[in-house]
C-alpha cells in the first residue's frame, strides 16, 4: 500500500511552526508496511488543498492530513476531503455531545462554529479525540482513502495509536522490519565505495546510508508478512557489512555513541576520570547523561590554563615550557594525572587549538591532541579537525570516546 502526507496550514509554510507531524507519521508508516513516496505541505486553501489530495490519490491509495479541523473558516481539510469524495456532511451527535462535555469541564460554553468540528460524512469513520475538540475522520471512496488529523501533536499522536494504526494494519498483511547499524570514524562515501556490492544488490532488504551529526547511519529494511521472517532477510545482510566494515560499527542499535562506552564502562565496571582542556567539560557531559554512570564516573575536571594543568593533573611545568600545552606530552601527562587523582582505571585528556584564533604553521587550529590511560599504559593521538570552533570540539568528542570504545573492546 503506498501512502502520502500533507501537512496543512499557512503557519507551517510561513515556518513558523516547525513540521514534525510528517516525520512521525513517516516513521509510523515505514513500521506498517507502508510505502511513502511524497510528503507536502500546503496552506488553508481549499483549491491548492483539492489540487493536492487529487495529485496524491493519483499516484497512491491513500491520503493522511495534518491540520486544518479547527472551528474557524480557515479550517477546511475535513471539508475538502468530503467535497474531493463528493460527500455530503452532516452532523454526528455523538461528536457534538462529546464537545459539549468537553467545554462543560472548562466551564464554557461551546459556540456555534464549534458545531462545524463534529459534521463527516455519513458513511466516514469517526476517530475520537480525548485530547481535545477536533474528531479525525477516515474517509473512503472506492479503493482510495483519506484520513483526516488533527495538526497539535499532542493530539494527532494519540489519535493515530488508538485509532488509525488498528485500521491500517488491518488493510495489509506486510510489515516493514528495520535494523540499524551506526558507524564513526568513516564518512558517507566512503561508507558507500566499501559495501558499494551489497548497495547494487539490494532489493529486499534495501540498505540505505543516512549522514548525520558527524556519524553515518546505515538502515537495513526488509519487507515481509511476519517479524521473523524479514529478520531472516535482514541478518545475512548485516553479517555482510560487519565483515566489510565492522571496525566503524560502534552500535546495532538505536544508541548514541557516548551512551554505547558508557554502557560499556559500566558492565566492565572501569572507573574512570576525564581531563579536558579544548573541549571544555563536553567529554565528561557526554559520558554523565547515561544512567548509572556514576557507578565508575569518578571526576570530570576542565583544566584550561597552564597553571590549572599543573596543580589539578600535576603535568609539569617543564613539559609545558618545552612542548606547549597542546601537545602529546601535554595530552599524555593529563590522562595519566586524571587517573592517578583517582586511582582509576582510565583517564581521557583533550587539549588542542579549536580557534578561530591561536593556530600557526605548526600548530594550526583544529590541531587536537588525546590521551587514553587505560591500566598502566597511555596513547596519545593526533588529529586535526575542520569546522568552526564548536565543530572542532564536538569531533574531538565523539573522537576520542569512539577511540576509547575501540580500546575497550579488547579488555
Amino acid at each position: 500500500m503506498k501512502a502520502e502526507i500533507i501537512t496543512v496550514g499557512t503557519e507551517i509554510l510561513l515556518g513558523d511552526i516547525v513540521n514534525t507531524n510528517s516525520q512521525y507519521l513517516a516513521k509510523e508508516l515505514a513500521d506498517l508496511g507502508v510505502e511513502v513516496y511524497y510528503q507536502g505541505t500546503v496552506g488553508d486553501n481549499e483549491d491548492r488543498l483539492l489540487q493536492s489530495i487529487e495529485e496524491s490519490l493519483n499516484r497512491s491509495d491513500m491520503v493522511i492530513t495534518t491540520g486544518g479541523l479547527g472551528p474557524t473558516k480557515d479550517d477546511l481539510t475535513k471539508e475538502t476531503a468530503a467535497k474531493f469524495f463528493n460527500q455530503e456532511l452532516v452532523l454526528d451527535e455523538k461528536s457534538w455531545n462529546k464537545i459539549e462535555i468537553y467545554f462543560n469541564k472548562l466551564g464554557k460554553i461551546p459556540t456555534e462554529n464549534n458545531k462545524k468540528q463534529a459534521y463527516f460524512p455519513k458513511d466516514a469513520i469517526i476517530l475520537e479525540n480525548n485530547n481535545g475538540t477536533a474528531p479525525g475522520a477516515i474517509l473512503r471512496k472506492g479503493k482510495k482513502i483519506i484520513i483526516v488529523l488533527p495538526g497539535p501533536p499532542r493530539e494527532m499522536k494519540p489519535m493515530f495509536e488508538e485509532s488509525v494504526k488498528p485500521y491500517l494494519k488491518s488493510l495489509t498483511t506486510e510489515i516493514l522490519e528495520s535494523k540499524t547499524l551506526r558507524f564513526y570514524g568513516i564518512g558517507e562515501s566512503s561508507l558507500e565505495e566499501e559495501i558499494i556490492d551489497i548497495i547494487k544488490e539490494q532489493s529486499n532488504p534495501t540498505v540505505a546510508p543516512y549522514a548525520k551529526d558527524m556519524e553515518v547511519t546505515l538502515r537495513i529494511t526488509a519487507k515481509a508478512t511476519s517479524k521473523e521472517e524479514a529478520i531472516n532477510l535482514i541478518n545475512p545482510v548485516v553479517h555482510k557489512i560487519q565483515d566489510k566494515v565492522g571496525k566503524y560499527i560502534y552500535s546495532d542499535d538505536d544508541i548514541s555513541l557516548e551512551d554505547t562506552v558508557a554502557k560499556i564502562l559500566v558492565s566492565k565496571n572501569l572507573t574512570i576520570g576525564v581531563a579536558e582542556s579544548c573541549t571544555g567539560g563536553m567529554v565528561s557531559s557526554n559520558l554523565i547523561n547515561y544512567p548509572g554512570i556514576s557507578s565508575v564516573f569518578m571526576e570530570g575536571c576542565v583544566t584550561y590554563s597552564n597553571e590549572a594543568k599543573m596543580k589539578s593533573l600535576g603535568v609539569k611545568k617543564e613539559t609545558l615550557d618545552k612542548f606547549g600545552a597542546v601537545s602529546e606530552e601535554t595530552a599524555k601527562e593529563m590522562a595519566e594525572g586524571i587517573a592517578k587523582r583517582h586511582n582509576t582505571n582510565i583517564g581521557l585528556s583533550t587539549t588542542g587549538i579549536a580557534g578561530p584564533e591561536g593556530g600557526s604553521e605548526e600548530k594550526p587550529v583544529g590541531l587536537v591532541y588525546l590521551g587514553i590511560y587505560i591500566n598502566g599504559k597511555t596513547m596519545v593521538k593526533r588529529y586535526v579537525f575542520n569546522g568552526n570552533r564548536q565543530q572542532i570540539r564536538l569531533r574531538a568528542t565523539k573522537t576520542i570516546l569512539n577511540d576509547l570504545r575501540l580500546e575497550l573492546i579488547n579488555i
